[in-house]
């Protein structure tokens, strides 16, 4: 996200979170954890709490490691305006609702974080076919899929007047009722 122009500022991991006034420099930050084992203590940033850096002011929040960490309890604190789930679940149920009310907008963990399923996708095809692509093969691939995944999704949404997450399970169960009517029922 930095590489595209967005402004770092918070980041945690099992050693700690940290939050900086200022931009940070993502491979810098990186470098601090190789050499130390911790985003913890990297120069000019203050260690807040978990709590602290989901309820940041920030407009982009990507809870990327454990499920529930957004929950009831904590999803009212919460300032980002937009949030994308790169863990497996971790925006509970309750939180899911609490945040549409607010007015974020939720890429859900089914949307956002299937690129490595996709990719591993690909890598069976591949393996089946005993012919494999060129890394900028398989991102064209993988970028068509998951641009055409979102946008079925948006448009999903829109039109049934219901969070991405929804739209998302909308067209999942679509797309299975359709298979198993084009396919039938086997064993």
């Amino acid at each position: 996200m930095a590489a595209d122009g967005f402004s770092i500022r918070a980041v945690s991991d099992t050693g700690g979170a940290i939050w900086s006034d200022k931009p940070l420099s993502v491979l810098e930050v990186l470098e601090h954890k190789r050499t130390t084992g911790s985003v913890a203590g990297f120069p000019g940033t203050r260690a807040i709490s978990s709590a602290e850096l989901l309820a940041a002011p920030v407009d982009v929040l990507v809870p990327a490691a454990l499920e529930n960490q957004i929950t009831g309890r904590n999803a009212g604190a919460v300032q980002a305006s937009l949030i994308l789930e790169a863990a497996n679940g971790p925006v509970s149920p309750e939180a899911d609702d609490i945040l549409a009310r607010k007015g974020v907008t939720l890429v859900p963990d089914i949307i956002a974080n299937a690129g490595g399923v996709t990719v591993s996708y690909f890598e069976w095809v591949q393996d089946l076919q005993s012919f494999f692509w060129e890394e900028k093969e398989i991102n064209e691939r993988l970028e068509h899929i998951m641009n055409a995944s979102f946008e079925a999704t948006w448009q999903a949404s829109q039109h049934l007047g219901v969070p991405l997450r929804l739209g998302a399970y909308t067209i999942a169960v679509q797309r299975v009722a359709e298979a198993t009517s084009a396919r039938g029922i086997y064993p």
